[in-house]
């Protein structure tokens, strides 16, 4: 039955009208068994949930991976929501293992205990890859009886003193990066590979590395708990109440140079705003903090309103489904949890046919509910993992409460144990009705390299990436003659991406496979082969031709492609890219990234094209005040000189478009710390409010450059 926002309210408050004044235990409901819980599970129509894993055997879950081998890792957290002091935290991590066959869990390995905030995992040469703040460490089994006995620490210094904004989701992606969200907390950050090198400072970002090459760097954020990559290689990732954001222009863009004019470079992609459909009433806490804010926001003449219900809170845990064992119509789709709401939301991406950006939107069967929701309000899903038999699992916290007790005002929180629940967990496995379970027989560590190469073809996405990982991680270089055949011959694209990045990994890729692959029928692989292409100036000719692809995405990562060159092909290219998708300001941000894309030669080569300068529309206002403010903010005499030059040349005598360029150039040059004060006084004087100022404010800044 669907019980509506008035309903939920009336059920929450029944117990006060009909105890008043009795035990305030009654606030809260207590637990259920795995199985009594389950009943209270319900999954989209067409779709059945089993019980894959329960306490005792998991508990407080938040990570589920699956090794080569076919073994199930689970990462335990059972210290949340309190902070422990540095060596002293109980997390887990256990092997999981079904020793009967018929499906669920009968047997735990600790495999690693008392881990200090151990929040994801990911397989690498025969053991894991732990984040654990404030350090990400490596541990292995070294004589096969299923437990850790070497641990290694490969990078410290990352924030650790709130665990809901740590360091989290690690990924291997298609491009052979572990990826891994730090939710933008400040740390300095060391790698134990490369002892020489300072630490860098992590603040504001998320963060990529590769450990077969001992490389490290910052990437696009900040996410929270949850982080997903397509097969393609866009990163998505989630926070509390965004359920679901893109991370649109890589960091090794955006900081080619120090000047741009937005640091925002991630975007929520969803169409249907932050709304879920909600089945559990709000805890009486929640209910209660939000009528008292309302209050404080509207007696202090607060445009601001706080809801208690059917809103992202507590989203995390946001997975791209890549399997084979669900409809194909879910291939692709993101499933992403809410811990508050007890539910698991799915979205279908699809590429937005005017922005390189994608979409995210509700499915149609699911307009007015949710893909799982419980009425238990114990049921706390953080997150899910696709297996090597192709179901999706869904992790449960299953925790009466999910909030860290700072949150909670005191007068609300003495009834609350934050640790109830500790003792459980749970871990279901989703598949379609109707069908039973399939169990799949993996031993992927103990094929030849030739039979991974054939793996690449697999449908199931978990088998792909597992299979390119490992000969990433073997660098058995026999198999290129193979790999290179099955590039050339496979009819999925997806595969042949696959085998492309795997020719990177063991540094077998040339120019004339990545000139091939730009001119590959899949938009996904020509995306992949111009970043490959970035690091053959010989393909830069067929990487121009690119910026005219008809699909968004291919020309949006060719204009940050050939912004890594600089002539005059590429300044031309870039103007054209401007001329044709300046309207998005993803483009006019790919395009200023670059050192070409933001100098003095582009505004020269977009003056001399009639269809920029005249009838300047507002976007080229505000890409030549934006251009101009890089300009300003680099400072660089020679190209301010030139600048001032070209700012008054014929072609640009548009009063919106003078304006726009002083503007700019005077607001980049305040920016620049090394202004002097002979030049700020100067620029007081500068006001670009009309042609005949601009021209005079040119005149006053051409006797100092």
């Amino acid at each position: 039955m669907k019980i509506n926002s008035h309903n939920k309210f009336a059920l929450l408050l029944l117990p006060f009208a009909l105890l008043a004044g009795d035990s305030i235990a009654q606030r809260y409901a207590g637990p259920l068994s795995p199985e009594e819980s389950l009943k209270k599970l319900n999954v989209a129509p067409g779709f059945s949930a089993q019980i894959y894993a329960a306490e005792p055997f998991v508990m407080d879950p938040v990570a589920l991976e699956f090794d080569e081998a076919g073994n199930a890792y689970v990462v335990e957290m059972p210290d949340y929501p309190y902070e422990v002091e540095p060596g002293k935290g109980h997390g887990r991590i256990k092997m999981l293992s079904d020793t009967n066959g018929d499906g669920r869990i009968d047997k735990a390995t600790i495999f690693a205990e008392n881990v200090t905030e151990a929040t994801s995992i990911l397989p690498w040469k025969g053991g894991l890859i732990v984040t654990a703040a404030p350090n990400i460490l490596y541990l292995k089994d070294t004589n096969g009886d299923g437990k850790s006995d070497t641990s290694e620490i490969l990078f410290s210094g990352f924030f650790q003193n709130n665990s809901e904004a740590q360091v989290t989701s690690l990924r291997f992606g298609i491009d052979n990066w572990i990826y891994a969200n730090n939710r933008g907390q400040a740390g300095k950050v060391s790698f134990s590979k490369t002892p020489g090198e300072a630490p860098v400072e992590v603040r504001g970002a998320d963060f990529r590395f590769r450990l077969d090459r001992n490389v490290f760097e910052l990437e696009t954020g900040p996410g929270q708990f949850g982080q997903t990559i397509d097969d393609w290689g866009h990163r998505f990732f989630t926070e509390n109440s965004i359920h679901l954001q893109q991370a649109v222009i890589p960091w090794r863009y955006t900081h080619r140079h120090a000047f741009l004019p937005t640091s925002k470079f991630n975007v929520t992609i969803t169409d249907h705003e932050e709304i879920m459909f909600q089945e559990t009433a709000p805890p009486y806490w929640r209910a209660e903090r939000t009528n008292q804010r309302n209050k404080m926001y509207k007696e202090n003449n607060m445009n601001r309103i706080e809801y208690a219900e059917d809103r992202f809170t507590g989203a995390s845990g946001g997975m791209i489904y890549n399997g084979d064992a669900l409809p194909k119509e879910f291939y692709g789709n993101v499933f992403t949890t809410d811990v508050a709401g007890n539910l698991v939301h799915r979205d279908i991406l699809s590429p937005d046919p005017k922005s390189p950006v994608l979409l995210a939107k509700r499915a149609e069967r699911e307009k007015d509910r949710e893909f799982i929701y419980s009425t238990d309000t114990w049921f706390r899903p953080v997150t899910s993992s696709v297996g090597p038999d192709g179901y999706l699992y869904v992790l449960d916290y299953y925790r009466q409460h999910i909030e860290t007790p700072v949150s909670i005002p005191d007068d609300l929180k003495a009834d609350m144990d934050f640790m109830a629940g500790s003792d459980k967990g749970r871990i279901y496995r989703i598949l379609p009705a109707n069908t039973s379970y399939k169990s799949a027989s993996v031993d992927l560590k103990g094929m030849t390299s030739a039979k991974l190469v054939e793996a690449l073809a697999k449908d199931n996405g978990w088998w792909r990436l597992q299979a390119q990982r490992l000969l990433l991680e073997r660098q058995d270089k026999s198999v290129v003659p193979a790999v290179k055949a099955f590039f050339n011959s496979s009819k999925d694209a997806r595969a042949r991406l696959h085998a492309l990045y795997v020719l990177e990994g063991l540094n077998s890729l040339t120019a004339d496979i990545v000139k091939k692959a730009l001119t590959d029928v899949a938009p996904g692989v020509k995306e992949n082969a111009l970043i490959l292409a970035e690091r053959f100036p010989e393909t830069l000719p067929l990487m121009i031709q690119k910026i005219n692809d008809a699909d968004k995405r291919v020309a949006f990562q060719a204009a940050l492609s050939i912004g890594n060159f600089n002539n005059k092909e590429v300044i031309a290219a870039l103007a054209s890219v401007v001329e044709k998708y300046g309207n998005d300001a993803w483009f006019r941000n790919g395009v200023l990234s670059s050192d070409p894309g933001s100098s003095p030669e582009l505004l020269k080569t977009l003056s001399q094209r009639n269809s920029f300068v005249k009838n300047p529309a507002d976007w080229n206002v505000a890409f030549l005040q934006d251009l101009s403010t890089v300009v300003g903010a680099r400072n660089n005499k020679a190209q301010v000189s030139t600048y001032l030059d070209l700012i008054s040349q014929p072609s640009l005598n548009n009063e919106k478009m003078q304006i726009a360029l002083l503007k700019g150039l005077k607001a980049g040059l305040i920016k620049n710390e090394s202004t002097n004060i002979q030049l700020k006084e100067a620029l007081a004087q500068v006001k670009p409010d009309s042609l005949q100022n601009v021209k005079s404010g040119i005149l006053t800044l051409k006797k100092l450059y």
